[in-house]
């Protein structure tokens, strides 16, 4: 029997002996239309104007004979208010492509708004390979580095570390260039900039050979795999794990590079097994004990699994569930620590959960607005599903991450205001004096942004 269908049969079985006459019904709200909203939904708003230039050009000339306030956005991946305006809202999707490689540096100068889905084959093609990625490809490279967006790998930074320089069009127009040797003090702030400096048309990215990664993913208890944690993160190129609420169990995953021809492995389809927790989260949240009896039981029996392909496709996983998510990043001794007091706290008074907790870890970069500014970290990422609240699940965890020294992922939800962020850090106030040189206006600054930065 395939172990999906056994999961559904044990959880019916279940049902059909412990509780006849129970039943769930979701209450949904009727669909409503909005100008614009981000991919999970809980970030809207009604811009006066939407443009969308097909040129670095026609951008540079939209800027120059408009003073209206105006706004940036990708693929609208981000579930912090960074984007919201009702004002001019930017698009950056036009302005995709690999502009220039150079082979003998590795470099590539890619244009903001591509996707990074789109980027793998294009630099494969031109024998290159980004050193790392995130796990959702669905970003455009403009908007992983304003938020600081990262993979994992203890000895690995976030996509903005490995920018060498970088192309803006200022409030009036200017084109800027800025690079760690020209206009440096820019460029490190323009490197996690949340898109209050400028539009960021083009990036410079230090990539590296092509090459192919092997992924072997395994379930263990929620203890043993924190014991070896730290072991196995320095062990890998690549490490990241989940726990799954309610059930006991993680799923680690594991990436090195092998010379290995690509195979496909068989391996859990994610967006399913997601469902497949809501189900047991509907259908036996009246018994705790018996869901993460049932689920525990379920997930011990599955074994490793592993698969090869070209870097950039091992990276990336399809997410058609929607979620929110609230991220943050850690001192690496404290993260594991913390991880142990979210499941105490989710297990004792939230049993409507069964999103799985995401670990990374992730290296100490110079950008001064990165999670990761001169940190080794541990990142501990929290879901809740698209159209359940979840406020009260995170204003009950939040208290943690921030007790233990987290800095929240810039494109991720959090609570924090200006003199929080500025006690966690140490160049706040550099970034805000480029910020206020390159816009003294405030074009660029939304709602969100002015209650930070004026």
């Amino acid at each position: 029997m395939h172990r999906r269908q056994l999961l559904k049969g044990l959880i019916a079985a279940t049902l059909a002996s412990a509780a006849p006459g129970f039943t769930h019904a979701t209450q949904r709200a009727a669909p409503t239309h909005y100008a614009w909203k981000n991919w999970s939904g809980n970030q809207q708003c009604f811009p006066s104007e939407r443009l969308a230039p097909a040129s670095v050009e026609a951008l540079q000339e939209v800027l120059a004979n408009s003073s209206t306030k105006v706004r940036a956005v990708g693929a609208g991946h981000s579930f912090s208010p960074l984007v919201p305006t009702e004002h001019t809202l930017l698009s950056t999707r036009r302005l995709s492509g690999i502009r220039q490689v150079d082979k003998n540096s590795l470099q590539a100068t890619i244009m903001g708004g591509s996707i990074l889905q789109e980027i793998g084959p294009a630099l494969h093609a031109e024998g290159q390979a980004l050193v790392n990625m995130p796990d959702i490809d669905q970003q455009t490279l403009a908007g992983s580095i304003a938020t600081a967006t990262h993979g994992t790998g203890r000895n690995l930074g976030s996509l903005s570390s490995y920018v060498t320089a970088l192309e803006l069009v200022l409030a009036d127009g200017t084109l800027l260039q800025c690079s760690h040797h020209q206009h440096s003090e820019i460029f490190h702030a323009a490197q996690v900039n949340l898109g209050a400096l400028g539009i960021v048309t083009a990036i410079t990215m230090q990539n590296r050979a092509p090459f192919r990664l092997k992924r072997e993913a395994y379930w263990q208890p929620f203890e043993e795999c924190l014991v070896s944690a730290h072991d196995v993160a320095a062990r890998n190129r690549h490490f990241e794990f989940y726990y799954f609420p309610f059930t006991g169990m993680t799923l680690s995953d594991v990436l090195n590079p092998t010379d290995d021809a690509p195979r496909e492995g068989h391996e859990l389809d994610g967006n399913s097994g997601i469902l497949d927790l809501k189900a047991a989260r509907d259908y036996l949240g009246w018994s705790n004990t018996l869901r993460e009896m049932i689920l525990g039981a379920y997930m011990r029996s599955l074994k490793p699994s592993s698969n090869v392909d070209h870097s950039y496709a091992i990276y990336a996983t399809e997410r058609s569930v929607r979620f929110n998510e609230m991220e943050y990043h850690l001192p690496v001794d404290s993260g594991l620590i913390a991880l142990r007091e979210i499941r105490k706290v989710i297990e004792s008074r939230f049993s409507e959960v069964f999103f799985p907790i995401e670990c990374r870890f992730v290296q100490a970069e110079e950008a001064w607005l990165s999670p990761f500014y001169k940190r080794d970290s541990i990142s501990l990422a929290i879901h809740r599903y698209f159209d359940e609240d979840y406020t009260p699940l995170f204003k009950a965890i939040e208290p943690i991450l921030r007790r233990h020294g987290g800095r929240p992922h810039w494109g991720k939800l959090n609570t924090l205001d200006a003199p929080a962020l500025a006690a966690l850090y140490p160049q706040w106030e550099a970034f805000n004096v480029v910020r206020q040189t390159l816009d003294p206006k405030g074009r660029f600054l939304n709602a969100y942004l002015e209650g930070l930065f004026t």
